[in-house]
């Protein structure tokens, strides 16, 4: 049980430092990668808004979690903090870092994710995602797609689903995992 606690433990602070706050150009960076990115690109003309993750963590060894900081855009224009945590239980070992793009197709979509209640449900399905390929996950109905890495970045045909498409890139690590799980955001309006 010691070696379990031990490599849960570890797992966790890996967790921690790899998904530290993002500055100002992280944001700038990620909106920049996912604007040249092919198919996600479309959806910064057409949604009502979006939220952006320039870093989530991830890590686990069969218990394990995420966590990154973002902001939320209407228009183009930043209104908002949010934050996601996760909590994956299943086949799972390493760890992993990733952007994130969440788009909102309509104001409905918006403000249900702004209601502080927005999740995926733990109905999610794995996917392991190669350059260049996209997926529909069963994240509640999301599409997501993503590619091995953010020099190379290129999305494939997600569309809404839900009023809500998400795009990832991975940043970096390794992670093997056939978990489930869910991502959950909390959002607190922009302070001026």
């Amino acid at each position: 049980m010691n070696r379990l606690s031990f490599n849960l433990v570890a797992a966790l602070l890996l967790l921690i430092l790899s998904s530290s706050g993002a500055w100002a150009d992280d944001y700038a960076d990620t909106i920049k990668i996912f604007k040249e990115a092919g198919a996600s690109s479309k959806f910064f003309n057409d949604s009502y808004g979006y939220a952006v993750f320039p870093t989530i963590g991830k890590g686990g060894v069969g218990i394990g979690g995420a966590h990154g900081s973002g902001r939320v855009y209407r228009k183009g224009a930043y209104v908002g903090d949010t934050s996601m945590t996760q909590v994956t239980v299943g086949a799972q070992v390493g760890g992993q870092a990733y952007r994130e793009i969440i788009f909102f197709q309509n104001q409905a979509a918006f403000s249900a994710f702004k209601s502080g209640n927005f999740e995926f449900g733990a109905q999610a399905s794995a996917v392991a995602i190669t350059a260049g390929a996209s997926a529909q996950a069963g994240t509640s109905g999301t599409a997501a797609g993503a590619s091995a890495t953010e020099n190379r970045a290129a999305t494939g045909k997600g569309g809404y689903q839900k009023g809500v498409a998400v795009f990832t890139v991975t940043e970096g690590g390794l992670m093997y995992e056939a978990s489930i799980g869910g991502q959950k955001f909390s959002y607190e309006p922009r302070k001026k």
